[in-house]
């Protein structure tokens, strides 16, 4: 493990005594960071975590196959785990860890939800209006595979990916309530395994005519 500004990096997996921690939180945001964006032929390169006092990185390196600890939280009932686009990050975690994440709360799908005056629901637009923050995404597009060697500026932009959503997520909560949607919102995010499922076996557009 070593420390880049105020987020901790970790190898392979999560500590046993960090696990200890983030398994007493109410909610994890969870990002990924991967080869591309198929799962079947794209590897997960580096998953980052984050709740009140806590944010960590963690490199995956090629050829990993499970991750116990990550493993028990994403998996653990009693803290959601939050995520921007979760339909992408949940099928890495599945296809590359064995990880069935739940519970979930996805933000672009609250986004698209409560947010129908625009159609603008990327994390950096969302970000910027609910936490007046601009998020540098110049990185975004870069080599994660070299894990064990990635830049400061690549894991200050992975670190930033979780940073803001757990108060995005409160506010979208509260949005969603004022308009009578949080309901349909979760019941959505109940669907995510499914949608999750068919995304990795290949399936398109099954609900079609």
């Amino acid at each position: 493990m070593d420390f880049e500004e105020d987020f901790q990096v970790f190898d392979r997996d999560l500590s046993d005594s960090l696990l200890a921690e983030y398994l007493k939180a109410e909610a994890v945001a969870v990002d990924t960071e991967t080869m591309g964006l198929l799962p079947m032929r794209d590897r997960l390169c580096l998953v980052q975590l984050s709740c009140p006092g806590y944010l960590t990185v963690i490199r995956i390196p090629k050829g990993q196959t499970e991750a116990p600890n990550l493993k028990q939280l994403m998996e653990a009932s009693n803290v959601t785990k939050v995520f921007h686009f979760a339909r992408f990050d949940v099928a890495q975690l599945r296809q590359n860890l064995g990880i069935d994440v739940a519970p979930i709360f996805c933000t672009k799908i609250a986004s698209k939800l409560a947010r129908t005056y625009t159609q603008r629901h990327g994390l950096k637009d969302v970000v910027q209006e609910l936490e007046r923050v601009e998020l540098d995404k110049t990185a975004q597009s870069s080599d994660w595979g070299n894990a064990a060697n990635l830049s400061e500026e690549q894991l200050r932009y992975a670190a930033n990916d979780v940073r803001y959503l757990l108060s995005v997520r409160q506010k979208l909560i509260a949005m969603l309530k004022r308009e009578e949607r949080y309901s349909l919102a979760e019941q959505c995010f109940q669907c995510l395994p499914t949608v999750v499922e068919l995304d990795l076996l290949q399936y398109k557009d099954i609900f079609e005519h």
